[in-house]
């Protein structure tokens, strides 16, 4: 089943596009990853689909509803975290979180307080309850602002920028959330991010786009080995002579062999050949310091896309 469906979204300001014909699917209890440089279009695209902007053509479809024909309803069924998180500064965290659990038709007292609760020790946030948000670290807003966008238990999140201004810690915290909610209570997450590799190791999709057209979609995984090309090990030893350079070349599966410092840069057809391409260097008498295969990052595919576009 599909939480969200773009059909050839497009939104144009005062002349300028900002949003281009962009259609894609996510999957109910998927972490779906929007990636690109900034001004590429990712926050229009998601204040789109919470039903904050309209679209200036093209159909939304959030958790079955039309974001144009039905906003209240996709509003009560998202979270959103934007990149610049609506709180109010003279209020506690906990008169925030009830503010905004009321607003979203969270009318039981009990069932609201427990939430809020949950949240703020979750964040770590529980002991300065009682203060008012103004005396709050940029992170310690950034984690009341993540705990306003689930207060009812949204079918869909969506988090632009989640872990900005968040110390490491916070950051695996709100890592480890993203799973338990998309693996434990199957709700749909979308993700604008600049940290490629919380996308490379959380989103089931990313898509990337720019300047408000997209670019691809498809796995981390599949986009990482598009990138990577000929298979290469490169392997540190304490000296490099020729007759170690000869025993690398008469490995079988190797395609070539070159120096780099003090390391064999190899390419091979596959990587399973790496074990024997070893054994024949130590024989020849190599002192091996590390074998390191070399892999393309889910960075190193969307750097790719972005330049060559």
């Amino acid at each position: 089943m599909q939480s969200i469906v773009s059909e050839n979204l497009t939104r144009i300001f005062n002349g300028f596009t900002a949003v281009n014909d962009l259609s894609f699917k996510v999957n109910e209890g998927d972490i779906f990853g929007m990636l690109g440089p900034n001004g590429a279009g990712k926050t229009t695209t998601i204040r789109i689909l919470a039903a904050i902007l309209s679209p200036t053509s093209g159909e939304v479809y959030v958790g079955g509803y039309n974001t144009s024909l039905e906003p209240v309803k996709v509003r009560e069924i998202v979270g959103v975290l934007t990149e610049n998180p609506s709180l109010y500064d003279r209020l506690t965290p906990i008169e925030n979180l009830d503010f905004f659990a009321r607003a979203y038709g969270v009318d039981d007292p009990s069932k609201r307080s427990a939430k809020i609760k949950d949240l703020l020790e979750y964040f770590d946030l529980w002991e300065r309850r009682s203060d008012r948000v103004y005396t709050f670290s940029k992170g310690m807003k950034q984690k009341l602002a993540i705990a306003r966008a689930l207060v009812h238990d949204p079918e869909i999140v969506f988090l632009d920028e989640p872990t900005s201004g968040l110390d490491p810690r916070s950051s695996k915290d709100i890592r480890e959330l993203m799973e338990k909610l998309s693996h434990k209570e199957n709700q749909t997450i979308l993700l604008s991010t600049h940290r490629l590799e919380d996308a490379q190791r959380l989103c089931n999709q990313v898509m990337i786009i720019d300047k408000g057209q997209l670019l691809t979609i498809s796995s981390p995984e599949a986009l990482r080995l598009q990138s990577t090309g000929a298979p290469t090990v490169r392997i540190q030893l304490t000296m490099i002579s020729n007759n170690l350079i000869d025993a690398a070349k008469k490995a079988k599966q190797v395609t070539s062999v070159h120096v780099e410092g003090n390391e064999l840069v190899v390419v091979i057809e596959d990587y399973s050949a790496t074990p024997a391409l070893v054994k024949n260097i130590v024989e020849a008498g190599g002192m091996v310091l590390s074998v390191h295969q070399v892999e393309s990052t889910l960075e190193d595919a969307y750097l790719k896309l972005v330049e060559e576009r």
